[in-house]
């Protein structure tokens, strides 16, 4: 089976536990003895690994002395782990406000000294994110999304790659907003920018090294209050927030140069669409089209980010759709990931 990047993990289940769901999922009524079989497990093994999988609702058993395991309908039951693991995120959120008004009543922006500042002011927010740029020596974790409060920084995102920092960035659809940002995205990308996209984040956010991060109190049009801060605790937080989005992220699709480049191309044309299982690679193409129905991007902006017409798009999403044997965008990114698509 594929292997595909550990979601189930935020729900405290193993890498093990997520393929035999994929499992469960694709074949439907399973037995333990087909799970044994397929993953090379003792019965302890398995059964443990599949009533975990029960234990948060992925899986049902019936009552029967077959005791077939049945997958429930992901539309509710990861809906509602999601909603679950949301509500986490949520504390989070709810924590910086506060935290932020504590430290204001107890002490001034001068204190340079501080582990954890309030920034008001625009030009100080974007001086701040260019400190972190420069500061960070390993690593730079940042949500990208608007408002914006300064131009492009591109140039300084290179030299900053061109250290070996590492650097992994998650985009929205509204990051594209801006003229030149998806190609500005590619550049990056070919100087190693590690880049994933989402529907929806809700802060904006740079992390430099795990111990510094820069974190907006607001996403409103207009307003750029932010926080920088030092506190472990607080920190470790937002980098756990992080993770929790790049987990369910997707990879954001190559440039579209390489994507039509003929020598990255299929070596041949792709079957017609089918709803079985189709062995052959997915074009850079196709994989673009996936990840960004996935992100929740609408339809007219993922034809422009591609290059082509909406009906076009519309034609090319629904071929993938019946050849993955989905009615809705939503399984079609479940089976795209389970093949390893995207």
């Amino acid at each position: 089976m594929t292997t595909t990047p550990s979601v189930l993990a935020l729900a405290g289940l193993s890498d093990a536990a997520e393929q035999i769901y994929l499992f469960v999922i694709h074949r439907g009524k399973t037995l333990l003895s087909d799970v044994t079989a397929r993953f090379d497990l003792d019965d302890d093994a398995a059964t443990e690994q599949l009533e975990s999988l029960r234990h948060i609702g992925l899986i049902s058993r019936e009552r029967s002395d077959a005791g077939f395991y049945v997958p429930v309908d992901p539309r509710y039951s990861l809906t509602s782990m999601v909603e679950q693991l949301s509500e986490g995120v949520g504390r989070i959120r709810q924590l910086i406000p506060t935290l932020a008004d504590q430290f204001d009543r107890g002490a001034t922006s001068a204190e340079e000294n501080a582990e954890t500042r309030i920034l008001s002011d625009r030009d100080a927010v974007a001086s701040w994110y260019v400190r972190l740029q420069h500061q960070a020596t390993r690593e730079l974790l940042v949500f990208d999304r608007p408002p914006y409060v300064s131009s492009s920084l591109e140039p300084l995102e290179a030299v900053v790659l061109g250290r070996g920092v590492s650097w992994r960035a998650i985009y929205t659809g509204d990051s594209f907003s801006r003229e030149d940002s998806w190609e500005e995205a590619e550049r990056l990308a070919g100087h190693g920018e590690q880049a994933r996209i989402v529907s929806e984040l809700p802060v904006k956010l740079a992390i430099a090294d795990r111990t510094t991060a820069l974190v907006s109190l607001s996403v409103e049009e207009g307003r750029s209050d932010a926080i920088v801060t030092e506190s472990a605790p607080m920190v470790a937080a937002l980098c756990d927030l992080f993770e929790f989005y790049w987990a369910r992220a997707l990879p954001l699709p190559e440039a579209r140069e390489r994507m039509r480049d003929p020598a990255a191309a299929d070596p041949a044309p792709p079957p017609a669409p089918t709803a079985t299982v189709p062995s052959r690679r997915i074009s850079r193409e196709e994989q673009a089209i996936l990840a960004l129905i996935g992100a929740g991007l609408k339809d007219e902006v993922i034809a422009r980010r591609l290059g082509m017409s909406t009906r076009s798009l519309r034609r090319r999403s629904h071929q993938l759709m019946v050849e993955l044997g989905a009615d809705n965008r939503f399984q079609a990114g479940v089976e795209a990931a389970r093949r390893g698509w995207v």
